[in-house]
């Protein structure tokens, strides 16, 4: 077999179809044939120094494939594969890829390297293969050079693979050891110095206690600072990233390097190439996230409890920051704007700035403007582009008293710039900065309002004649004329200033829509955005123009779904279209359908939508499924009871989405448009319950669906008991049990990491909020005494929540209120349960004397319904 294995990689890669789909088909067999013969094989293949490159990489990926997934649940099932493989096959296996570390062919050493890491993220955990870092730190002695190289490159991948608990202090020592040695300057290969400047970066979270102590910190902070100067440029540009990775991760241990930090990364931004130019300006942007996050946690006053103190590094940097910053905004590139994925200094430079000012506030305003007065009207574009960009970068941050004054005198001549600047640049990023002031500095928060009566035309005159511009010029118009629209979200009279456009507005939106370019730069989805914004901000006044844009935006999509024969590119650009015309939409129904005089003459156009809606069901798009579905929700909110009338027809849509695993966004919204039903339909929707509780139990066992789901779908079994009331009697057997298991499970995550504890905090809230609408539901009905059975099990939930002590303030209000809902149904039988709870006493003590008012007023109405379930 083994000829044959070689043969039947290398026809996996042929460019004949044909021949690939036969060796495809014959890995197939033999993996679902003899599994432990075949990863044999492939390792063998892997450490085969007489195989051709091509079969020996591919080999090596098949294996690392075999042992990692994305998705959570086949991860799962490759991990435990991989435990009960037979033990003498996984020996040879290891075998080779330690073999393959010493292979001459960098390839082939590389890809062993990943997979000995995804091995030892399985064996490590499981008290597996503990001779293995023995094993690689034994090889760091050796030469040749390239085993060496390999072997850091393996440290590396593998502390990305594993948690730091996992190895011991004694090898996390000793691997550090081994990474900052091969970093010196005194290591002659370059490629062991890059392996060992990497593998440091994937190793910081190992190295708490070493960074701990001040000597090997010292050291280990010198080696990386004089990395950044080696001759080569992988090797500075890795070094900096390691700077960027301890900024985050070590930020209350940087104060003593500073000073020689600052001089490095000014040179870097200088002289050096933009690679590690740009890691140099990431450090500072780094630097600012941490205490931008600190600042916004404490307030700005810090007592000695904080966990991490501000050491304000920005604010004592700033005078030589600044104008380093200021000075990478004039390397910009001829051709930045046309590019949506292009990242250069200049753009680095701006980002940074604009972090700096959220970091230090008003401080940043009088150093730059003397760069924007001096830069703004020279011949040079460069110059006039990179004031406008400075300008746009510092108003997230400083106070609007600061910034009022400055925008009051800068506002006529940007506009004058985006109708009149000779440079496309300069009228880009001029219209994006009139999006950010519009943005920060407008809206009915602010005493003095930038935009009055007096310049509202101008400036809506000038953002629609600067929609007929080139395409990347007209997409940020229409950004800022979003923002101008959602500074009158609040509706009031000032809004009315915006009415007298309204038709215009909207008349040169849908102009730009139909734009032959409008597919570039991002124009046409901004268009549309911008029609949504306009729509959601407008008043009644113009109510009677919205309604003119329905059956507008009806023949748009009617046209999308006539069955013309397209092109695969032009299907794609279809299906984007049917999604954003689904989302005007449902615009439309929500701010329509809200009103009780507009929503009686809109529901003429409900049957036509309806069927509209059902029909992008019929595209592949998952995109333009989840509009949809989001704007059925909004009509079923919008006509209430009188939705029941398509929902035979609907009904089958709404089961695929539920069974929608792939696409599990379009699940998810599906879950939502459930409640939305219910809270539209409520008793209505009985008949068609049992499918939709049967397809959402049955999601819930599935460990194929994406985790985020789960909350929502529970939070649904709330809104079902609500809609339905004592008949969910049938269900309570099936769903009680899933809400038991998944209560006890997010009770005990523990220490992880803040995805985990937000998804977790998610999975409890969906829980409490099933919970909040079975008691509500059953209220009143003489069926109350089967929920009797589970209160025990609902307190003791609770319990363990105030105990636990890690709730958001989402979840405390929730949960509170569960307790209030609990006591309110189960009346005097929940009596002495309630009394022997800690939640009853001391957790609703604590939320009585809540700052937040939400949970303050939760809190009161379930020490009414306690205090009388407890008097008897």
């Amino acid at each position: 077999m083994a000829m044959e294995v070689t043969q039947i990689l290398l026809n996996a890669q042929s460019i004949d179809s044909s021949v690939r789909k036969q060796a495809e088909e014959n890995i197939k067999q033999f993996q679902e044939q003899n599994l432990p013969a075949f990863l044999v094989s492939l390792a063998g293949e892997l450490a085969n120094n007489d195989k051709p490159v091509e079969s020996r990489k591919l080999a090596g990926l098949i294996l690392k494939n075999a042992l990692d997934a994305k998705e959570q649940h086949r991860k799962f099932e490759l991990v435990q594969r991989w435990l009960t493989l037979d033990a003498s096959a996984k020996a040879q296996i290891k075998a080779f890829l330690l073999q393959t570390l010493s292979s001459t062919a960098h390839d082939a050493r590389s890809t062993a390297s990943q997979v000995i890491a995804k091995v030892a993220g399985i064996d490590l955990p499981n008290k597996q293969w503990p001779e293995l870092l023995g094993v690689l730190l034994s090889n760091i002695h050796q030469l040749p050079a390239h085993t060496k190289q390999a072997t850091l490159e393996t440290l590396g991948y593998i502390c990305e693979e594993v948690s730091p608990d996992v190895v011991e202090q004694d090898h996390v020592n000793k691997i550090l050891t081994a990474v900052v040695q091969g970093m010196n300057s005194s290591e002659a290969n370059n490629d062991v110095r890059l392996a060992a400047t990497r593998a440091l970066c994937n190793a910081l979270g190992f190295a708490q206690l070493n960074f701990s102590n001040d000597m090997e910190r010292d050291y280990i902070m010198r080696v990386v600072c004089e990395a950044t100067l080696s001759p080569d440029l992988k090797i500075r540009q890795a070094a900096f990233e390691c700077l960027v990775a301890i900024s985050s991760t070590y930020y209350e241990k940087l104060a003593p390097y500073m000073k020689d930090i600052f001089n490095i990364t000014a040179k870097a931004v200088k002289e050096d190439e933009e690679p590690v130019a740009l890691q140099a300006i990431e450090f500072w942007s780094s630097i600012c996230d941490e205490e931008i996050d600190i600042l916004e946690e404490y307030g700005g006053d810090f007592s000695g409890d904080s966990d991490i103190p501000c050491f304000y590094f920005i604010k004592q940097a700033l005078p030589v920051l600044v104008p380093m910053l200021l000075e990478t905004l004039l390397k910009q590139e001829e051709d930045q704007d046309q590019d949506e994925g292009v990242w250069n200094i200049a753009m680095a430079g701006g980002t940074c700035l604009g972090l700096v000012a959220r970091t230090v506030g008003d401080d940043i305003v009088p150093l730059v403007m003397p760069f924007i007065e001096e830069n703004i009207t020279k011949p040079d574009w460069r110059q006039r582009e990179a004031a406008t960009y400075a300008f746009g970068s510092i108003l997230e941050g400083p106070s609007p008293d600061k910034l009022i004054p400055v925008v009051n005198t800068a506002l006529n001549f940007m506009l004058n710039a985006l109708l009149k600047d000779p440079n496309n640049h300069v009228k880009d990023t001029t219209a994006w900065t009139l999006g950010r002031m519009f943005e920060f500095l407008h809206g009915s928060a602010l005493d003095t309002p930038i935009i009055t009566p007096e310049n509202c035309q101008r400036i809506v005159t000038v953002l629609l004649q600067s929609m007929k511009d080139v395409p990347n010029v007209a997409e940020k118009a229409c950004g800022a004329l979003y923002f101008l629209a959602q500074g009158y979200e609040d509706g009031g009279s000032s809004s009315s200033s915006l009415a007298s456009f309204f038709k215009e507005i909207i008349q040169t939106l849908l102009t730009v829509t139909h734009r032959q370019d409008a597919g570039e730069s991002r124009l046409r989805t901004a268009a549309y955005e911008t029609i949504n914004e306009v729509v959601r901000c407008s008043t009644d006044e113009t109510a009677p123009m919205v309604m003119e844009l329905v059956p507008h935006i009806m023949m748009e999509l009617h046209q999308t779904l006539e069955g013309q024969r397209l092109s695969s590119d032009e299907r794609e650009k279809q299906n984007e279209l049917q999604g954003l015309l689904c989302g005007c939409l449902m615009v439309i129904i929500q701010k329509l359908g809200s009103s009780e005089q507009t929503k009686f003459v809109f529901m003429q156009f409900a049957d036509q939508m309806m069927s509209l809606f059902l029909r992008v069901f019929a595209s592949p798009s998952a995109t333009a499924h989840e509009e949809a579905m989001l704007a059925i929700g909004a009509l079923a909110y919008a006509t209430g009871s009188d939705f029941i009338k398509y929902m035979q027809e609907f009904y089958r849509y709404l089961e695929m989405g539920l069974q929608n695993f792939e696409d599990y966004q379009v699940c998810a919204i599906t879950v939502g448009v459930v409640g939305d039903l219910c809270r539209a339909l409520e008793d209505k929707i009985l008949p068609y319950c049992d499918g939709i509780m049967t397809q959402l139990l049955k999601n819930l066992s599935s460990n194929q669906l994406h985790r985020s789901v789960k909350p929502p779908i529970f939070s649904c079994f709330g809104d079902i008991a609500l809609a339905i009331g004592e008949y969910f009697e049938k269900y309570l057997v099936y769903a009680m049990p899933m809400l038991q298991g998944a209560a006890e499970l997010s009770v005990h995550i523990t220490g992880a990491d803040d995805d985990m504890t937000e998804y977790t905090n998610s999975l409890r809230n969906g829980i409490l909020e099933a919970y909040s609408g079975i008691f509500q539901g059953f209220k009143g009905s003489p069926k109350t005494q089967l929920l009797m059975p589970y209160a025990p099990h609902i307190l003791r939930f609770l319990d363990s929540l105030y105990m636990e002590k890690d709730m958001d303030e989402a979840v405390t209000k929730t949960a509170i209120g569960v307790l209030g809902d609990l006591a309110d149904t189960l009346g005097t039988s929940a009596g002495p349960l309630l009394q022997q709870s800690v939640s009853s006493k001391e957790f609703l003590m604590e939320c009585l004397s809540s700052d937040d008012p939400l949970v303050k007023e939760s809190a009161e109405w379930s020490k009414l319904a306690i205090s009388q379930a407890t008097s008897f």
